[in-house]
């Protein structure tokens, strides 16, 4: 039988012809590109900004880019297990999250995959790592204090619950210190807390985890690390993720502190991800959109009213200057979506103050309404004595004969950086801070050794709790100084320094 090829190629023509099954290209794409933890998908015509696509290896990617013809995508994995010409599958949801109580004491990675080698994590529900900020009319004022444990900060710049502190500062002046003390302090406080480590060493993780763990403090604590080795999309998604765990909680009617350790890198990485999408550079070669990254997280911050459950969420983002530069880009983006900054500077670092804080520029915009009311009664001219004392010590270089009230001055200003000093991994309980300061403003240890006022005042607390402890609980538990109190609390200093002030004159 001969084959006639004319009947052959009118049969393919009228199969063709007749074809009539719809080519579907808004479910599944093709790769046509990848590189640098990018992939561009020709296809997917229906898909959505965030959401998440599969690719093979079960590795994901975050639709970041819509093109006319292509998506972009950001690669939650390996890229090199990724070729052109791979399948891609649509998800049809968005990025989410395992939240739940079983995540505290954990270590996970920016998908919420535990990195601890403690086994799996069992949670029922997940949350999105995206969402509208709560409104206004579900917020309430911030009026309850969330005590750090260190004198400095809750005397002069004080945090309350659902607040937004931004510690800011060069590299090496304490910065992560500040918040781990505060992490710590919050044993038996009724506060869970979580730490977003981003762009930071393996080894750093791990000595913050293990610290916490000393502490007994991972028993409130969860920790997200997205670090230095890892792709720049985790350490993009890292902030969002843990804020996402936090919502739960707060939705739930309780109060969570969560560190963000430090935004300037997660800056660093978003816009690394937005120049490999040819994204426009705009100043310092940041995309147009660097300050929405940062508002849209920091906004998810506050304090719920009653109707809505009353919990809150308290954040402590870290931000890293150079050479002390706070007007850069980042850093007055950030000071800008803040409640307050506590500004850390290297000179103070160096000449033994620690922890490090600029008393003029740090600030806190809830101020007073984050105290307790023993806390105002010693803390109130603070802030005012140590600017004197700054004044009259730059005044005072230039002069030799200085009258009395300038010496004066320079002694309280003296005495009063030595109250304020304090040893890392130290927070202190509010008794201890609201009796130290009390002694500070009444003057008691203006003639003592400026090298000894640090020994004396543990000597004297020491004194406190043998023989004063009922004047210490009641501080403790009533938030304030009574008229009662008072008259016993002037006695009990009154025989301290008639025993122990000769030997540390």
């Amino acid at each position: 039988m001969k084959i006639n090829s004319k009947e052959i190629s009118s049969l393919i023509k009228e199969q063709i012809k007749n074809y009539s099954r719809n080519i579907d290209s808004s479910d599944v794409g093709t790769v046509i590109s990848v590189g640098d933890g990018i992939a561009l998908v020709y296809g997917l015509s229906e898909a959505m900004l965030g959401e998440l696509l599969l690719f093979p290896n079960d590795i994901y990617g975050l639709v970041m880019n819509l093109e006319t013809d292509h998506v972009g995508a950001v690669l939650l994995g390996d890229d090199t297990l990724i070729k052109e010409g791979d399948e891609v599958k649509r998800t049809r949801r968005v990025m989410e999250v395992p939240v739940g109580d079983n995540m505290l004491g954990r270590v996970v990675n920016a998908l919420g995959q535990p990195i601890d080698g403690m086994g799996p994590i069992e949670t029922s529900k997940t949350r999105p790592i995206e969402v509208i900020a709560p409104g206004v009319i579900t917020r309430k004022s911030v009026d309850t204090p969330l005590e750090t444990g260190i004198t400095m900060i809750d005397a002069i710049t004080p945090i309350g619950r659902g607040q937004r502190e931004l510690i800011i500062g060069d590299r090496q002046t304490g910065k992560t210190a500040i918040a781990i003390d505060t992490i710590i302090n919050q044993k038996g406080k009724d506060v869970l807390c979580i730490y977003v480590a981003i762009g930071q060493k393996n080894s750093t993780v791990a000595q913050i985890v293990d610290r916490l763990k000393a502490f007994d403090a991972m028993e409130y604590t969860l920790v997200v690390s997205a670090t230095a080795s890892e792709p720049a999309p985790m350490l993009y998604v890292a902030p969002y993720a843990g804020c996402a765990i936090a919502e739960e909680w707060m939705f739930q009617g309780k109060d969570v502190l969560i560190v963000y350790d430090d935004l300037s890198k997660h800056a660093v990485s978003y816009r690394t991800l937005s120049l490999l999408l040819k994204r426009s550079p705009g100043r310092e070669a940041y995309p147009g959109d660097v300050f929405y990254l940062h508002s849209r997280l920091l906004e998810r911050a506050c304090k719920l009213n009653k109707k809505y459950g009353g919990g809150s969420i308290t954040a402590l983002p870290i931000v890293e200057t150079q050479s002390g530069d706070i007007s850069a880009y980042i850093p007055t983006n950030v000071i800008s979506i803040t409640d307050g900054q506590i500004f850390l500077v290297t000179d103070l670092f160096n000449a033994g103050q620690r922890p490090a804080i600029d008393a003029g520029l740090s600030v806190s915009r809830v101020g007073g309404a984050a105290q307790t009311k023993a806390m105002k009664q010693v803390a109130r001219s603070l802030k005012i004595d140590l600017a004197s004392f700054e004044e009259m010590k730059s005044f005072s270089q230039f002069g030799s004969d200085l009258d009395a009230s300038t010496v004066s001055i320079l002694r309280h200003g003296e005495a009063l950086l030595q109250v304020l000093k304090q040893k890392q991994y130290e927070p202190y309980p509010l008794n201890k801070e609201i009796f130290y300061l009390y002694m500070a403003k009444n003057k008691h240890l203006d003639d003592i050794n400026v090298h000894k006022v640090g020994d004396f005042l543990a000597k004297a607390y020491e004194y406190m709790v043998n023989k004063h402890n009922n004047i210490l609980e009641d501080i403790q538990e009533k938030k304030e100084i009574t008229d009662e109190n008072l008259n016993r609390l002037n006695d009990a200093i009154n025989e301290i320094n008639s025993i122990y002030k000769e030997e540390y004159k």
